[in-house]
């Protein structure tokens, strides 16, 4: 069994991946008050993979015999300047949660707790993966994302795009 420590961490990360899955649900929010359905999609299946991150935390821990441990979680903002913000919120946040997942990833290591590093490299993986998302739509919204070229991203590029 991991140790005490390690446990508190993935507990602390597990409740991470669950504020991720709501702060990316309450972008989606805001697109579908913006009549933007692509992009809600979009944050809907982000939202939707954060959550499937969260309960492999609460598996894991559960099934190394810890246990997992519900967190309040914060409210995520509700309101965004832009559309280019809201894409890089999105990415530094991803970046914050990458960062996240290497600390436990060196205290795994550390502590010399191998099924903990294991399970811990998929999620490293993962994150290159989410990162090079959330860099590709901001590029995407950079370059075509003002006046009328919102309407297309939203139909053409976030509207038929799995996440």
């Amino acid at each position: 069994m991991p140790s005490k420590k390690m446990l508190n961490a993935l507990n602390s990360h597990m409740k991470e991946e669950f504020y991720s899955g709501y702060f990316y649900l309450a972008m989606s929010a805001h697109f579908e008050a913006e009549n933007l359905p692509g992009f809600a999609q979009w944050f809907k299946v982000q939202a939707q993979e954060e959550l499937e991150h969260a309960m492999k935390f609460f598996a894991f821990i559960n099934e190394v015999g810890g246990k997992a441990v519900l967190q309040a979680i914060p409210a995520p903002p509700a309101k965004y300047k832009s559309l280019t913000s809201i894409f890089k919120t999105g990415l530094a946040h991803e970046k914050k949660v990458t960062a996240g997942i290497h600390k436990l990833m060196a205290q795994a290591k550390a502590e010399k707790d191998y099924p903990t590093e294991i399970f811990l490299q998929w999620f490293v993986t993962e994150q290159v993966e989410e990162e090079a998302n959330f860099s590709q739509a901001l590029y995407v919204v950079e370059v075509g994302g003002d006046g009328r070229g919102v309407i297309v991203l939203d139909k053409q590029y976030f509207g038929k795009r799995d996440g």
